[in-house]
């Protein structure tokens, strides 16, 4: 092993192991039944043997959980009324709470999901305007430990991760709210055809809870999206870049916002740590990452901070030769942000010279900001509880 892939693996471990100071609490429900939503295969096996029951009948439960959204026992018709009173005693299909939801003018929902613990995250769905489907943009931990200084989310301390019940559970839950499960003829509106895990939180940051779900969301005989309707929003953390690509393989979305490493350091000060060349490095490693499956660079666009004809030419050298597309996103303003968004002109300036390079730059329409749904808006009240210091 290089020194370099062995300082890779060190970090790599060290982020798991800091991510375990974050685990979210077991998935039981309050009288002491487990939560079935989150295992995956082998995991609900190993449940169902435990009460005397053959693997068959994970294939089935697997099914009436994920591709039919059933939430309860009596009402799964191919499994016996005797188990099922067994498996009711025993387990819980769950559901996070909907604590409040709210729409825009523009049709985006805004759901805040309050977890068994009384914590929240939020959750965004974005309509197509164009089709009769959309987009669902799902957190992956309460708050966020990145601090970034045009983001709202950035201003709330991590509290803890998301466990990977709690992850696919928003996907269930807004399918719930949508009516998307098949009906008895076997018909599904397409509502939310796409995950963005561009939420609540730093995916990579997560990511053991993050992959079981995203897992779960891809299997062919559940959920059964395709991992090209999934999308992965990471600020750079660099090591778990490698692994999700090398695992995972779902599309990768870099919030880059800024093309020299003191600006960087600034707005995502994650850069201190992976700066720019690092991060752009493992871009160029990512796997599959072709013309028909290019990465995404995200970069917010800030008055008189980043958004310069020089700007847009330094990115344009920067992502030479990676199969790519510039997303550019006008700020969305939150209280008490200290930055404005760029002027019309400037975006247009900008998106031309990245275009005539080659590069896709679409300007990021604003969806649901006159609810704080918008790309950076998101918050709750949710709080880490303080543990006195160790005598």
């Amino acid at each position: 092993m290089s020194d370099a892939a062995a300082l890779t693996a060190a970090d790599r471990d060290r982020i798991l192991a800091k991510a375990a100071l974050f685990e979210p609490p077991p998935p039981v429900a309050a009288d002491g039944r487990r939560d079935l939503v989150g295992l995956d295969r082998a995991a609900l096996i190993e449940e169902l043997a435990a009460i005397g029951e053959k693997p068959f009948r994970a294939k089935q439960l697997w099914h009436w959980i994920y591709h039919q959204g059933e939430t309860d026992f009596a009402r799964m018709s191919t499994i016996a009324k005797p188990l099922q009173a067994r498996l009711a005693e025993r387990f819980v299909i769950g559901r996070p709470d909907v604590a409040t939801t709210q729409t825009s003018g523009d049709g985006t929902r805004k759901f805040l999901f309050r977890f068994r613990d009384a914590q929240e995250a939020e959750t965004v769905y974005i309509p197509d305007l164009a089709e009769d489907r959309g987009t669902l943009c799902i957190s992956s931990q309460v708050g966020c430990t990145l601090s970034c200084r045009f983001c709202h989310t950035g201003t709330q301390r991590l509290v803890r991760n998301l466990g990977a019940a709690e992850i696919v559970a928003q996907f269930m839950a807004a399918r719930d709210a949508y009516g998307e499960w098949p009906s008895p003829k076997g018909e599904t509106p397409r509502l939310l055809s796409n995950i963005v895990l561009m939420g609540m939180g730093e995916p990579l940051y997560n990511y053991e809870n993050v992959a079981r779900a995203m897992r779960i969301c891809m299997d062919g005989e559940g959920i059964g999206l395709s991992r090209r309707r999934i999308t992965l929003s990471t600020s750079g953390v660099v090591p778990m870049m490698d692994q999700s690509g090398a695992e995972l393989g779902v599309n990768l979305a870099v919030s880059l916002h800024a093309v020299r490493d003191d600006l960087r350091d600034e707005l995502v000060p994650l850069n201190r740590k992976y700066p720019i060349a690092e991060l752009i490095a493992a871009c160029r490693r990512y796997p599959g990452a072709s013309n028909a499956r290019r990465i995404t660079f995200e970069y917010v666009m800030l008055r008189g901070v980043n958004d310069t004809p020089a700007d847009a030419r330094a990115l344009v050298a920067l992502i030479a030769g990676i199969p790519a597309k510039v997303n550019l996103i006008p700020f969305n303003p939150w209280p008490g942000s200290a930055y404005e968004t760029s002027t019309p002109a400037a975006i247009r300036a900008f998106a031309a010279i990245v275009s005539d390079a080659g590069y896709a730059s679409p300007v990021r329409t604003p969806r649901g900001r006159d609810i704080l749904a918008a790309c950076g808006q998101l918050r709750t009240d949710s709080a880490r509880a303080r543990k006195e210091a160790a005598a």
